[in-house]
């Protein structure tokens, strides 16, 4: 027969983790945290502006359908300077980071104020804004002046 036996030891060197075991276990996670840090925060920051744009567009359609359902035009506001967007007591103000600029008709802006008219049979004034972020992506919102439609599209950037 066959005598399986096992045989502890309990010798005070296999107890535990050494110094240097500790250490580079230390330097491995420190690496991983380097390197995942930076890059949630690039996450965050996209996250934000996506929201923010899709916001914007979100802002603009509301206006066209409040003209439609009301039978009153409606402006929307652009301040680029404060980074804001408004239509009646709806507002959006964008994130830090981001830089606006408007385009509408020359008529109906205002000083360091663009605007986008929505009128009662949907139609619009048409223009649009460009929202770039710091690292330099252009996402344009445009506004159809015939029918009012709200697209949206990545223009350049990452």
């Amino acid at each position: 027969m066959l005598s399986l036996q096992t045989h502890c030891s309990s010798s005070s060197s296999s107890r535990g983790f050494s110094l240097v075991e500790v250490l580079v276990a230390l330097a491995v996670v420190g690496l991983v945290l380097a390197a995942a840090v930076p890059a949630t925060s690039r996450f965050y920051d996209n996250l934000q502006r996506r929201e923010a744009i899709r916001d914007v567009r979100n802002l603009l359609i509301a206006a066209r359908e409040t003209a439609l359902t009301t039978g009153n035009a409606q402006d929307v506001r652009i301040r680029p300077s404060a980074r804001r967007i408004s239509a009646g007591r709806k507002e959006v103000t964008l994130p830090r980071g981001l830089t606006v600029t408007a385009h509408g008709a020359a008529e109906l802006n205002l000083d360091n104020v663009g605007v986008i008219r929505f009128y009662p049979d949907g139609s619009a004034s048409g223009g649009g804004v460009d929202v770039r972020g710091a690292d330099g992506a252009l996402t344009r919102i445009t506004v159809d002046w015939l029918v009012g439609r709200v697209e949206m599209e990545r223009v350049a950037g990452r």
